[in-house]
């Protein structure tokens, strides 16, 4: 009989040494060590499951376990009763497997043993991917980054029975189940079950042979990375090696996912560089630098479109012949991505898609045409073949908020905001914010256009009796039905625009394309190793107010003076002291939001009446677009 065991003793050795050399712990952890006994009293029954072999780490009780090392290799001698218990479980597994379930407990999708651990050893050995276990989950009591995390897991776990895939960041559950086209909590069913397995075992050995086991990050980041840019359908219908050339030509962003904080957010535009002496000698290229802009719908319909429209006929006026443009609309008629190829095949240089729902088709354009720039109007999108670009809305709408406050005489307002995405709710608490520093005491009631419609949020606050209301942000000009645009006062079908917020994407274009011209775009790219998004404000001059003849001079010049605190930097709408409904302090008084807190709000400041909507509240176009580009409140992630 071919005997195992001395080589599995030479594989614990090793591992012993290792532990010793590197200062950890050479034996398989303990459970008992670590949670005490009324924990694991109130322990969860799992029934039988399939559990991942390198998910099991350690022991229950300390019993036997200095007969392991840590990888759960045999350290006993070999003239001993445990390694003949150990070669005759090996003959077992060989002849006819080893069918009887261990009994393990579970904590944090971790597994310790309590009855098996020869069992465990000789798996481990033979390289089996799984073990059936009797389970025992411990929940843990303290509330942390790593055990939200957790928590997150536990509700996927309850829809998908799925316990082999893990995130490194939180939400990465969520957005899995939106990327396999399932709402979160949507139970699966025994095929989905199955195909999954089979594209995530088909993806895991892709990514490892491409070098993924030395990354920080996890498969499961990867994947997720993947999935983002090809989709589910492409991940479950290529071959092996197809994956793997999909995972190589994708692996700077499968690299990000290990960062901690992997965007990289820009503020302001950097100075222009300026030519030196010899680019003034030589002949400038006659050649124009061809650029596409790829919207979701037509002007006629859309006033976003329409604004981002005037940018690029600004861009044309002041680049001249330098600057060539092509415009492609209604992208989500068809397919988006078929019509950035045309882009690319037109000689596209530079693509713009300026809506976060075309988010998908640029990344993978980006990817499959490296030598072609591609950016996305969104925001918050920790992509690195891609870079987004957006506006601080929220400078504007905290001016709009002190107008509102100044006018409404101890009267309530309302905000009607349209999609719960990175950068709407910022700018929700910051006219809120507004609002209470003109009158301490003022109420914002908080209606989304994404539910229901515009007219529908427009008639829920008029029917409180509110009139004063900050709505769109543009003018939609030929929108049929539209309530207006920016702070109004609605009194029956009259309507006085007082003050709108405004998008200067004329400037932000001229910006972002002289920085392509001379080269410093492309130089922040192998500097940062990071994402990068442009999240350029009042003092770039991508962001402003205008004014009606209906608001009163001294309104208009508190606004004029708050502007220019604005762009100096002197005035910041997210200074402490904040508090949320719950009157939980965020901010403690003299601090200020990172730029980073400020994007992933998911908060809403204390005198908001109302909340954020879950996504099976939302429209079609909503639901479209904050399961691509949507913050992640604890009701959309399925977390208690």
């Amino acid at each position: 009989m071919i005997t195992y065991y001395g080589d599995a003793q030479k594989l614990a050795q090793k591992e012993f040494r290792r532990c010793i050399a590197a200062g950890e712990h050479p034996y398989p952890p303990v459970l008992d060590a670590f949670i005490p006994a009324e924990q694991m009293a109130g322990g969860v029954d799992l029934g039988l499951v399939q559990i991942p072999m390198e998910f099991i780490v350690g022991t229950r009780t300390q019993g036997r376990t200095n007969a392991f090392a840590r990888n759960f290799m045999p350290l006993m001698p070999g003239d001993s009763e445990f390694a003949a218990k150990w070669e005759h479980l090996c003959q077992a597994h060989l002849d006819e497997g080893i069918r009887e379930p261990v009994k393990v407990y579970e904590y944090m999708n971790r597994f310790y043993v309590q009855e098996g651990n020869k069992r465990v050893s000789v798996l481990k050995y033979f390289g089996a991917e799984t073990v059936d276990g009797q389970v025992t989950r411990i929940m843990p009591e303290v509330r942390n980054e790593e055990t939200e995390r957790y928590f997150e897991f536990v509700e996927f776990y309850r829809a998908s029975r799925v316990n082999y895939i893990e995130f490194s960041k939180s939400g990465g559950y969520a957005r899995l189940q939106r990327l396999l086209g399932k709402s979160v909590g949507e139970v699966w069913s025994d095929e989905d079950r199955m195909a999954f397995h089979g594209a995530y075992t088909f993806f895991r050995k892709a990514y490892e042979a491409c070098g993924g086991t030395k990354l920080t990050s996890t498969v499961g980041d990867a994947m997720l990375a993947y999935m983002q840019v090809y989709g589910y359908q492409d991940l479950c219908s290529k071959t092996g090696a197809e994956i793997k050339k999909s995972v190589s030509q994708l692996w700077e962003e499968i690299k990000l996912q290990q960062e901690p904080a992997p965007i990289d957010v820009k503020l302001d535009p950097e100075q222009e560089k300026h030519e030196g002496l010899l680019a003034k000698v030589l002949p400038k290229s006659d050649k124009a630098i061809k650029v596409a802009f790829i919207h979701d719908k037509a002007p006629a319909l859309s006033g976003w479109t329409y604004a981002h429209e005037l940018g690029r006929e600004h861009v044309e006026r002041v680049f001249g012949g330098e600057i060539e443009t092509e415009t492609f609309f209604n992208a989500l008629d068809s397919d988006p991505a078929e019509l950035l190829e045309k882009a690319v095949e037109d000689g596209c240089s530079v693509i713009f898609t300026t809506s976060p729902r075309l988010l998908p088709a640029s990344l993978r354009a980006a990817v499959d045409h490296p030598k072609v720039t591609v950016l996305n109007c969104s925001l918050n999108m920790s992509h690195r073949y891609i870079r987004t670009y957006y506006a601080r809305m929220y400078e504007a709408k905290f001016i709009a908020g002190i107008i509102a406050g100044s006018l409404a005489g101890c009267h309530d307002v309302g905000y009607i905001c349209d999609y719960p995405i990175f950068g709407q709710v910022a700018g929700i608490n910051a006219f809120a914010l507004g609002v209470q520093t003109a009158d301490p005491c003022g109420k914002v009631h908080l209606e989304w256009s994404s539910v229901g419609g515009v007219e529908a949020a427009t008639a829920r606050l008029t029917e409180r009796g509110i009139k004063l209301i900050s709505s769109q942000d543009l003018a939609r000009l030929r929108d049929r039905g539209s309530t207006p645009f920016g702070l109004a006062v609605v009194d029956g079908p009259a309507r006085t625009i007082l003050a709108t917020p405004v998008w200067q994407w004329g400037a932000y274009y001229e910006a972002l394309l002289r920085r392509i011209r001379d080269k410093s775009f492309q130089s922040e790219y192998t500097e940062s190793r990071k994402a990068l998004n442009y999240y350029w404000g009042m003092s770039a001059g991508v962001v402003g107010m205008r004014y009606s003849d209906d608001l009163p001079d001294a309104t208009r010049k508190l606004a004029g003076l708050l502007e220019k605190s604005i762009r100096a930097g002197l005035c910041d709408p997210f200074r402490g002291p904040l508090y949320d409904q719950k009157g939980r302090q965020i901010l403690a008084p003299g601090q200020a939001l990172s730029v980073e807190q400020i994007i992933d709000m998911s908060w809403l400041n204390e005198n908001v009446l109302g909340s954020i909507p879950a996504y099976e509240d939302l429209s079609d176009t909503g639901k479209a677009t904050v399961g691509i580009a949507g913050i992640m409140t604890r009701r959309q992630e399925g977390r208690p």
